[in-house]
């Protein structure tokens, strides 16, 4: 939690550097809560400024101790742009503690594949940890006693000490992994998108496909410019003036905000929850320039997705991905979007290719490669599962308590926008949609208006080509033929003609 605090001078003890730290000790005992012991407000952390009618002005951080890995506060960022902007190299300059050597150093251990080593693009969703301490300090997979010892950090270390938990999604740049990438971002429901731009390169390629994206899932967005120990000064000032201009177009009516100082960081992640506002923050991977900010604005920001999730409500569970690991047997990895999962709890997974549920029991649960006992909604989690096969899973599916009354669904309407099109749009068309999880191709059995062209908005029913679907009303969707053609919103599930479903 951020705080905004304003105090009055004393005469004794006057501030004079308009950007001097405060301390944290008052004298007086630190508050404490129950479960996870005492608050911490980290000293080193806090920017007061002195103003005009003679009150200092303070930011003040409190968080609770590291507790329980159940309990952990996690924030999800996915990390887009265009190809060689620079995106796996931050993330392994932010979650490995090391600096790039400008030739791929601080990437290489980020790649699950060998062609991605060799190529050195991004091909699949990559999944990266970096955590802060109740006091403000970043925790990484560092060496454990310094430069002299081979002990790295592991991802149960950095839940441990970690009171606060960052998780990267890593997403593919090039246009022909268009299709993981836009999964990536509806999937994995991230609360945040980190968009990188190369300064040298500027806003090409997939960059303002990507930026659509996020704008059309109504995710914040905040940039990161790369590059800029090696870009002349007139090509940086170009990109800033081009990114600028785009972002306070009618398309995106961002408000463009240049962080350069501690206190710009502070106040825009406080009003970071806002959508219009657009942080943008310039680093160097090679010489480090920036990152410190990064970092403290990665600290600091707090989550938008109150509301978005419910406890209380009955399990829902998105699948985003499925494994098979030995002597455990089918381990399924996503959300838990409304519920709490306890091991050993009965539910239901699908749908399968006929639309039925199929009942299965929750052997054990991981956040973040630890065990733990239960997960609540709002938290990824992996769930080890009984009696199922991986090959009858895929991803897309949900789990759902048994109380509750799943359905599949071929066919539902949505209410759309048509972003760009070069000809027409009619029925019996054909596109890629991403709804959630789900990830299929639909074709336009209906519609309220004979034709559809760029800009137009309409009533929509779509029919899922191969598999019935598990569907909730209100959720956003786009569908793109290559990139993205349009975005909408599901508004009714089930064929809207009786006679026709008969048939």
């Amino acid at each position: 939690m951020l705080l905004n605090v304003v105090f009055s001078p004393t005469p004794q003890k006057a501030q004079s550097p308009a950007t001097s730290p405060v301390s944290s000790n008052t004298g007086g005992p630190s508050p404490t809560t129950k479960e996870t012991g005492s608050l911490d407000a980290p000293s080193d952390k806090f920017v007061a400024s002195k103003s005009e009618d003679g009150y200092f002005y303070a930011h003040l951080l409190i968080r609770k101790h590291a507790g329980q890995v159940e309990d952990l506060n996690e924030l999800r960022i996915a990390v887009v742009g265009n190809v060689d902007a620079g995106k796996s190299t931050l993330l392994g300059v932010l979650t490995k503690n090391v600096l790039d050597d400008g030739r791929g150093k601080a990437r290489i251990n980020l790649f699950k594949h060998k062609h991605e080593i060799e190529s050195g693009r991004t091909s699949s969703v990559g999944l990266e940890i970096m955590g802060f301490t109740s006091k403000g300090n970043a925790v990484t997979t560092d060496l454990v006693n310094g430069a002299g010892s081979k002990q790295k950090l592991t991802w149960d270390d950095i839940c441990a000490n970690a009171s606060k938990v960052i998780s990267f999604f890593d997403l593919a740049g090039h246009e022909k992994y268009l299709k993981t990438t836009v999964f990536g971002m509806t999937g994995c429901s991230p609360d945040f998108v980190m968009l990188m731009i190369g300064a040298n390169a500027g806003i090409i390629g997939m960059t303002k496909e990507h930026l659509g994206l996020a704008l059309a899932l109504n995710v914040p967005v905040y940039i990161c410019i790369t590059k800029i120990d090696m870009c002349p000064p007139n090509v940086l000032e170009n990109t800033i003036k081009q990114l600028t201009k785009i972002l306070k177009s009618s398309g995106c009516r961002k408000i463009p905000m240049f962080i350069k100082t501690e206190g710009d960081v502070l106040v825009t992640a406080g009003n970071f929850v806002s959508e219009r506002f657009c942080p943008i923050f310039q680093v160097s991977n090679l010489t480090g320039e920036g990152l410190d900010l990064l970092k403290l604005f990665l600290n600091v920001l707090r989550s938008n997705s109150q509301g978005h999730y419910n406890p209380k409500a009955g399990v829902e569970y998105q699948i985003t991905d499925t494994f098979s690991v030995p002597g455990v047997g089918t381990v399924v990895n996503g959300t838990l979007v409304n519920g709490i999962v306890h091991v050993g709890d009965s539910l239901l997974i699908g749908p399968d290719s006929s639309g039925h549920f199929t009942p299965t029991i929750v052997k054990s649960i991981q956040r973040k490669r630890v065990n733990v006992p239960v997960a609540s909604a709002g938290q990824s989690a992996s769930f080890a599962l009984k009696k199922i096969k991986r090959s009858s899973i895929r991803k897309g599916m949900v789990m759902v308590s048994k109380a509750a009354d799943a359905k599949a669904y071929y066919e539902f309407e949505a209410e759309i926008l048509v972003l760009y099109h070069s000809t027409t749009i009619s029925t019996r068309y054909q596109a890629m949609l991403h709804c959630g999880g789900v990830r299929q191709t639909a074709k336009i059995v209906g519609m309220d208006k004979g034709v559809l062209r760029t800009g137009d908005r309409a009533l929509v029913q779509f029919r899922f080509m191969r598999n019935p679907e598990y569907l909730k009303i209100g959720t956003r969707l786009l569908f793109r033929e290559g990139r993205t053609k349009g975005v909408g919103k599901v508004v009714y599930l089930g064929p809207k003609d009786t006679q026709e479903a008969s048939k």
